[in-house]
């Protein structure tokens, strides 16, 4: 199997790539635009590996995606590049409908023309796996839970743009017989996370001895997800899912921000105390609530579960832990390369004003 993967310079796509790696696919081909929030540090150790390959390219060029598909021939194309941070999308939400709508319609396009360039014998081998995300279906109340068809109710400029994409897949396999998985994850952690998502802000903020600003009361709850576990999900979902069909990726881990935050300082405390001998939880401060906050999301993944057999390994309590501990280990290495790339954990979205020049 030769699999292509976009993004796969980012988050989760560098633990796609891992994984595919470690499973001896005979091609894995890495479409990245490296912004910010890519790195290919990431993924050092195959750089030499003759079954690897990086192409530094955009994926709203439908022309360099045909000619990427020609050249590499992938039996699947897991689509993962998109911009991804709410605060973001809401102080510049044009590059999110850029990369999330028109990125997504620019690789559909040229994966249909490669699609039915394809011979029939190659065909039924042939996935386009688009990879998404639970905040598409809005904000949950105190019970319930997402499922593959709840209605969708995007409530951000991200996951509007998010939203859009998946119905782009969907349309492309009705209307063209192109053959697509979607899938739709909770909030992924691990190693590797850009940090200015929560939990790797939280980490390296807390580890500094800096204040700790949670939104709000703390009272939004996520379903959070190992992002190895993911990246099995996604595999999997990818060569046997059924063809048009979605499935929904949760960690079954439902916590408050401030639980996720309580148990990041309680844990660096253990680890790594401050010299001070102060608990870190006194660093937790409570800032203005990002504009359009959703109170809950919470995952149903028994359809995963069920036809393809997949269970997260990891529980909150062990990731969080192995998690805290890689950043840790890497402060001086990894992080310290992020950091000296300009990452300052510098709040944005807070709605004062549009950062974009061309609208």
């Amino acid at each position: 199997m030769r699999i292509l993967v976009t993004g796969g310079a980012g988050f989760i796509g560098s633990a796609v790539i891992r994984e595919a790696m470690a499973r001896k696919y005979e091609k894995v081909v890495n479409v990245d635009k490296l912004t910010y929030a890519g790195d290919l540090k990431s993924l050092e150790p195959f750089q030499h590996d003759t079954r690897y390959a990086f192409e530094l390219a955009d994926i709203c060029d439908a022309q360099r995606m045909r000619l990427l598909l020609e050249a590499h021939k992938p039996d699947i194309i897991m689509h993962l590049a998109a911009e991804s941070h709410v605060d973001r999308s809401i102080d510049g939400p044009g590059a999110f409908i850029q990369t999330n709508i028109m990125g997504t319609y620019a690789l559909l396009q040229a994966s249909r023309d490669y699609y039915e360039s394809l011979p029939p014998s190659q065909r039924h081998r042939f996935r386009f796996h688009h990879i998404s995300t639970d905040e598409v279906y809005g904000t949950l109340g105190d019970e319930g839970l997402f499922t593959e068809t709840t209605p969708y109710q995007p409530n951000s400029p991200y996951s509007a743009s998010k939203a859009s994409s998946d119905h782009l897949v969907r349309a492309w396999h009705h209307t063209y017989g192109l053959p697509t998985v979607i899938t739709n994850c909770s909030n992924n952690y691990g190693p590797y996370q850009f940090p200015e998502k929560l939990i790797p802000l939280m980490i390296l903020k807390g580890l500094s001895g800096e204040a700790l600003p949670v939104y709000g009361k703390g009272e939004n709850i996520r379903d959070w997800l190992y992002v190895e576990d993911h990246a099995k999900a996604l595999l999997l979902a990818a060569e046997q899912g059924r063809v048009g069909e979605c499935y929904n990726i949760g960690g079954r881990n439902e916590r408050t921000n401030l639980q996720v935050v309580q148990t990041i300082c309680d844990t660096l405390d253990e680890l790594v105390p401050l010299k001070s001998g102060s608990s870190r939880r006194d660093l937790i401060t409570f800032v203005q609530d990002r504009p359009g906050h959703d109170l809950r999301y919470a995952i149903d993944a028994s359809k995963i579960e069920q036809e393809l057999g997949w269970q997260a390994k990891e529980n909150f309590d062990s990731g969080i832990r192995k998690t805290i501990q890689w950043y840790i280990e890497q402060e001086d290495v990894w992080c310290a390369h992020i950091k000296s790339k300009g990452a300052t954990g510098q709040r944005v979205g807070l709605r004062k004003g549009s950062t974009e020049t061309n609208i």
